[in-house]
């Protein structure tokens, strides 16, 4: 028989074991931090109705998503987890309690070219808050909290998140007479970090902007002095455009109690640079960069949305949320070095080692060791001692037990610890206390460690 040769789709990512290792040790801190602020895990499919994803979609979302046949249905792969959310929330609003908090990490499918650190299979990382008719602008504030939070417990420490408010950006154009064409206008200055301003200039002129009003957007958009510098200057525009008026007061709102919620002063700026190109965005907007590595871009970014689900229902379900490109995410950081190898990932705490031909006390050992919640391996290949410890090695996993003849008589455990060559004899509990407390000092590390 011919042997296919293996290979994986560009595209797609696969990881040899201690990486993905620490990609679930980045998903998991997710995780906890998510559950920490009161969101429920959510986890909606894969595959959908072509028409039910499509329904916000179209143009360009249309081109990329993974569609086909299988019998009379019309299926598609989900693109996000925004669509698949406002589906579920449609569909459930009779059994959901509002405001309703969930966060999902999931893979989501883009048929776009592969290119260096973009794929076509990708996990995101999304949380959102929906409300019920009306959502306080207090959920807006506590969003970026949350990114801060994340952020801080995986290890990274020079990263701003950069706000702003889409009325903000929507009232201005209205005062300069560009009401029409206020997303194209916002789409094109969204480029101003990649392309510049020069080139951000040309293109409003290209789509019919006169030069007088893209000189006017330029000097808006780029107001210094920080974030109190930035809304003293806002105070005046205010009283000519009540659109205006309104973002001017939800990002000083959000601004202000970012700080209540413990993000620090120097994580966090107004920039009214930030549009988000995605037109379903209505209120403040979020990107996060990290410092020391402008050239990745945002690597978290969302938003306020006031019509969530209204292609599925008349309810109006105003939301916020944010998502992170999980996989993305982890690509830029291991391709920076920027992912910690210490603790090195391994696949259990302990490996037992019988040393004699009955295995029944082993195994009962591995049983005990489990319940205690160590991670237990039972080695029982016949290879060489050398070999044995060679396996936990590779695989660093840090304790190796031995259960001899003298053990097993004794009711005792030997425990070797293979970073230091120390070994102790002694009884389970005192087995136990040692792992244990070897554990809680090697999981004091982060996941990230920046330079």
């Amino acid at each position: 028989m011919q042997k296919m040769k293996p290979r994986t789709l560009s595209g797609f990512m696969e990881l040899l074991p201690a990486r993905q290792a620490q990609f679930e040790k980045i998903a998991q801190v997710l995780r906890e931090t998510y559950a920490l602020y009161g969101f429920y895990p959510l986890d909606t499919p894969i595959l959908e109705a072509s028409e039910v994803l499509l329904a916000k979609g179209g143009g360009e979302t249309e081109k990329q998503i993974y569609r086909f046949q299988k019998g009379d249905s019309d299926l598609a792969m989900r693109f996000d987890l925004t669509v698949p959310l406002a589906k579920y929330v449609a569909l459930n609003y009779g059994a959901l309690t509002f405001p309703f908090r969930r966060f999902q990490i999931g893979k989501v499918y883009r048929g776009e070219r592969a290119q260096r650190g973009r794929f076509r299979e990708f996990y995101q990382a999304d949380i959102d808050v929906i409300g019920d008719g009306a959502l306080d602008i207090m959920n807006e504030a506590e969003i970026p909290s949350i990114i801060y939070k994340t952020f801080s417990e995986l290890g990274l420490e020079r990263f701003k998140i950069r706000i702003n408010n889409r009325k903000v950006l929507n009232g201005f154009f209205e005062m300069l007479g560009l009401t029409g064409r206020a997303s194209d206008v916002m789409r094109t200055i969204d480029k101003l970090d990649k392309i510049g301003a020069d080139a951000v200039r040309d293109i409003l002129l290209e789509e019919g902007v006169d030069a007088a009003q893209a000189d006017e957007i330029l000097r808006f958009i780029t107001l210094g002095g920080g974030t109190d510098g930035i809304l003293q200057a806002l105070e005046r525009y205010k009283g000519k455009n009540e659109t205006l008026d309104a973002g001017i007061s939800e990002l000083a709102t959000v601004a202000g109690y970012m700080t209540a919620f413990g993000v620090p002063a120097d994580h966090f700026e107004i920039d009214l640079t930030i549009a988000r190109g995605l037109d379903y965005y209505t209120g403040t907007v979020y990107e996060t960069t990290l410092l020391d590595h402008p050239e990745i871009g945002s690597v978290c970014s969302g938003g306020r949305y006031d019509n969530l689900a209204e292609y599925y229902t008349d309810k109006k379900l105003p939301g916020v949320g944010i998502s992170i490109g999980l996989t993305r995410l982890f690509y830029v950081l291991q391709d920076k070095n920027l992912l910690s190898e210490n603790p090195p990932a391994s696949p259990a705490d302990a490996l037992i080692l019988p040393m004699t031909d009955d295995m029944g006390a082993a195994i009962a050992l591995a049983t005990r060791l489990r319940a205690e919640g160590i991670r237990t391996q039972l080695h029982c290949e016949k290879k060489k001692f050398k070999a044995k410890i060679s396996y936990a090695d590779k695989l660093a996993i840090p304790y190796v037990v031995f259960m001899g003849e003298d053990e097993i008589a004794n009711h005792t455990v030997t425990l070797k610890e293979l970073a230091t060559g120390e070994q102790t004899t002694g009884d389970f509990a005192a087995a136990v206390s040692r792992i244990q407390a070897g554990l809680a000092e090697r999981a004091r590390g982060k996941v990230i460690v920046e330079g």
